[in-house]
């Protein structure tokens, strides 16, 4: 079976080789995503519109992919700060409170200093 590669088109996926996800067979596995809001094209200040930043975009991707969130066994989570995942837990539970996949979180530094979160998901569908 072939992999299929979706793509945001962002620069920074082709300076950085890398894809939003990729799909082979039963399995998506979308790259760390960050609380950018595309629609105004900026990064919030507050970890919480930037976690539902993320989701967003998870959800758009898994969509475009034949995915949904009820389909995800797995996450990860980069948090800046302690303080960040007490504020961040809330959001998680809204869009995966249901589905429960396995969960990691790290505390580290992102990217760039305005990131405050990054969260990557893998996806099965079921049989």
């Amino acid at each position: 079976m072939t992999k299929l590669r979706i793509s945001t088109g962002s620069d920074m996926e082709k300076e950085a080789g890398y894809s939003r996800a990729i799909v082979d067979g039963d399995w998506c596995f979308v790259s760390g995503t960050t609380g950018y809001d595309y629609k105004t094209m900026t990064m919030p200040d507050d970890i919480v519109a930037q976690a539902h930043n993320c989701f967003a975009t998870i959800i758009q991707t898994l969509e475009e992919a034949g995915f949904s969130l009820q389909d995800i066994v797995r996450t990860k989570y980069y948090v800046t700060s302690r303080k960040h995942a007490d504020a961040a837990f809330p959001v998680f539970g809204h869009y995966l409170g249901e589905v429960r996949p396995a969960a990691t979180l790290i505390i580290c530094d992102l990217l760039r200093e305005e990131m405050k979160i990054e969260i990557e998901v893998t996806a099965k569908k079921s049989a």
